[in-house]
């Protein structure tokens, strides 16, 4: 069982305020104050200090953190271990790309089996990795960048990064100079999307922005988006997966332009989540 006083430590480390941790753990805050210093003494650093009234993590809270996060996530599977019953259970998280356009008939294989059981969040790479560091998942399928000292990872494999349009647009199927996208009108994916951060990082490399464009439009919904895009004659930039959901839809390329990225199963460091990832991945 995990310490009382760690789950003080955490939760101070999500709401960084002694008052309103004290207030959603149902403790006072001189007991908040009382279990941080017993940490501190314990492990021989300070973990908090205030800057300007600011309370801040000193480098030895953050490793405690994402140590205890790890453990609070591996005493939950134990404890579902214990119950469990004769299939599998699987909480996992895809970003939208993955979500919609890869894994489902993996998923349609997992369920084959009537005694399993699998809990599905679709959203972007920012939230995915929160969920995992709170142990609310037992991994994430993550097609953006996340922090490989924090967390472990295994290939699910890897995709080309492609510029989509409509069949009737001008680039459609051809290979353009970057000159060219400035006037048109991108669609993009909201910030945190794993999708976004890697054309913003291809475009930098090439010294350039998304701010150049003629118009830009944020649609967090890739159906949407699609939906808008053909009726606008518009471009996005995305994985070669999206083309599959329409026959409208048409490949472009960028003169220079050449990414493939990785698709990867993303985890904590412990047994539990690996178990999960080879669990899933056996269903390919």
């Amino acid at each position: 069982m995990v310490d009382g006083r760690i789950k003080t430590f955490l939760k101070l480390c999500e709401v960084m305020n002694y008052r309103k941790t004290a207030e959603l753990l149902h403790m006072t805050q001189p007991a908040v104050t009382q279990h941080i210093k017993f940490l501190e003494k314990e492990y021989g650093c300070r973990l908090f200090n205030y800057d300007k009234r600011v309370l801040t993590m000193t480098e030895q809270a953050v490793i405690l953190r994402d140590y205890a996060e790890n453990i609070m996530y591996q005493e939950q599977k134990a404890k579902s271990r214990i119950n469990e019953h004769s299939g599998h259970n699987l909480k996992i998280g895809a970003t939208r790309t993955i979500g919609g356009y890869v894994i489902k008939q993996q998923l349609l294989n997992y369920l084959s089996d009537e005694n399993n059981i699998i809990s599905v969040e679709i959203d972007n790479t920012e939230h995915l990795l929160e969920l995992l560091s709170k142990g609310e998942i037992d991994f994430a399928l993550i097609e953006g960048f996340f922090d490989r000292k924090k967390y472990a990872c295994q290939l699910y494999r890897r995709e080309p990064f492609i510029g989509i349009c409509g069949r009737k647009h001008p680039f459609a199927g051809k290979t353009v100079p970057l000159e060219q996208l400035w006037q048109e009108h991108l669609f993009l994916r909201e910030e945190g999307s794993g999708t976004r951060d890697i054309f913003q990082q291809l475009l930098m490399e090439h010294n350039h922005s998304v701010s150049e464009f003629h118009r830009i439009t944020t649609i967090s919904d890739f159906g949407l988006m699609i939906g808008l895009l053909l009726d606008t004659q518009g471009i996005t930039f995305a994985y070669r997966a999206v083309l599959d959901t329409s026959r409208d839809l048409k490949p472009f390329y960028i003169e220079g332009f050449e990414a493939t990225r990785e698709f990867n199963y993303v985890f904590l460091n412990n047994s539990f989540s690996l178990g999960a990832v080879k669990v899933f991945d056996s269903y390919r």
